[in-house]
């Protein structure tokens, strides 16, 4: 009995030492994965999308915007990368949140008295938005440097709640279009 007793004390503190490592491995484990996955949360799109369109000058903005409307997705990202240094993640991230909340350019600092007050006419964008609808055999364009995907957005909300003029009005505000041309357009997008 003597004889078992000293093996079979190791063989306890063996097990003991391998839980207490497993235990220690599975702590770890768990905090990494815990700080990989707060490191990694995805940012609001749209915050994403005007942090990185002011880390580019008015020509990395345009080249980029060009590259994205030609569909070169990898050029733009390779561009992208090339303007800001950031890693090829953070690149393809920030041109992905570009292409689909579109910036504005803006300059860095521009003095309060050289910022104009009139908020009358709307914002016009360096790039040329498209909005195409069609029923059947007939289609409607509209192409304007005044849209937007959220302006478009309120625009298509306004005409399937019913407020065809509201939303025809909207368009013509933001688009070189007559009302008349608008209405048939937004008649294409109630159904």
């Amino acid at each position: 009995m003597d004889s078992l007793f000293i093996p079979l004390v190791i063989l306890i503190a063996v097990i003991a030492g391998v839980l207490l490592l497993m235990r220690s491995f599975r702590k770890r484990s768990a905090e990494t994965k815990a700080g990989v996955a707060a490191a990694s949360s995805p940012k609001d799109p749209v915050q994403l999308a005007k942090e990185s369109a002011a880390k580019l000058n008015e020509e990395q903005h345009r080249r980029l915007y060009s590259l994205i409307a030609q569909g070169q997705g990898m050029a733009a990202i390779k561009l992208y990368l090339q303007a800001t240094g950031e890693g090829l993640r953070a690149s393809r991230d920030a041109v992905g949140a570009l292409a689909a909340h579109p910036q504005p350019f803006k300059p860095e600092a521009q003095p309060k008295d050289l910022l104009s007050d009139d908020d009358d006419g709307p914002e016009r964008f360096p790039y040329r938005y498209r909005a195409i609808v069609s029923k059947g055999d007939v289609t409607r364009e509209v192409s304007s440097n005044m849209l937007n995907d959220e302006i478009y957005g309120r625009i298509r909300t306004l005409a399937k709640s019913g407020d065809v003029e509201g939303a025809a009005l909207a368009l013509t505000r933001h688009s070189d279009i007559t009302i008349k041309q608008a209405r048939e357009f937004i008649e294409l997008l109630e159904d």
